[in-house]
């Protein structure tokens, strides 16, 4: 039987190679994202190179209506796997952000991210089949982040989110998978106004290839939290002995933009 993965923010970066893989591996796609033009580039792309159909929605899922109306859109759709990987960061002090996308950046990291796997996990429940779900977190889930502060508490909550889910669905035949990059060469960067950071000019940046296969294996495997690599893993293990207030300098300084 013909299986279906579900993307979003597929346009780019992770989203986009996590397509290539799920095509590689003989799912037909859902692939979601504001972006017409990229997504019928892919589409083409894909569809030429593997046996497989591609759906495209474009879609800006900040809208308060978007989540359901991309379930909907998929209702005659054998959905086995959701991939939540849309999502944003803006680089600099909280009070002079633009409240708006800070609002934004909520909608789409968590509240979107949240109503789409409550929606599709009930779908997966109906079908009575084995399914999976990947939401995409961050390294950044780990701590707390001055100048990306709304970033990494969105984040967090996306890591919390989805452990409780992983106990609470794996008795049911679905699993919940939480993939956490550090920095990565994706568009992320720039749309955060992160590319001058001593985080992306100094630090280690893993490329989305490498990072989409790790979170497929993971995934695949059921592992609960997925962390790319043998410097993020140490970083992330490291958070338990640093002290909180040593903590927050560190990656106040990595997030800085040198003058």
């Amino acid at each position: 039987m013909e299986k279906t993965a579900v993307i979003t923010g597929a346009s780019g970066g992770i989203g986009l190679e996590l397509a290539h893989v799920f095509a590689e591996n003989g799912y037909n796609l859902v692939l979601i994202a504001r972006s017409k033009a990229s997504l019928e580039t892919i589409k083409l792309l894909l569809e030429g190179r593997h046996k497989i159909a591609v759906k495209l929605i474009v879609k800006d899922l900040c809208a308060p209506t978007a989540s359901k109306e991309v379930f909907e859109e998929c209702s005659a759709d054998v959905v086995e796997v959701l991939v939540n990987n849309a999502g944003f960061g803006l680089q600099g002090q909280f009070t002079e952000q633009d409240y708006e996308e800070e609002i934004n950046m909520v909608r789409l990291n968590v509240l979107a991210l949240t109503e789409l796997t409550h929606l599709f996990a009930n779908k997966m429940l109906k079908q009575g089949k084995k399914g999976y779900i990947l939401n995409v977190a961050s390294t950044a889930a780990f701590m707390p982040g001055p100048l990306l502060s709304v970033y990494y508490a969105t984040k967090a909550y996306v890591l919390s989110f989805s452990e409780a889910l992983h106990v609470e669905l794996k008795e049911k035949n679905i699993v919940v998978s939480v993939l956490c990059p550090g920095a990565t060469s994706t568009d992320f960067a720039r749309r955060a106004g992160m590319l001058k950071t001593k985080l992306f000019k100094n630090g280690i940046v893993m490329d989305a290839k490498t990072v989409a296969k790790i979170g497929y294996k993971g995934l695949m495997r059921g592992k609960r939290v997925i962390i790319t690599g043998f410097v993020n893993k140490l970083l992330v293990a490291s958070v338990k002995f640093v002290p909180r207030a040593l903590l927050l300098k560190v990656v106040r300084m990595l997030q800085e933009t040198p003058n």
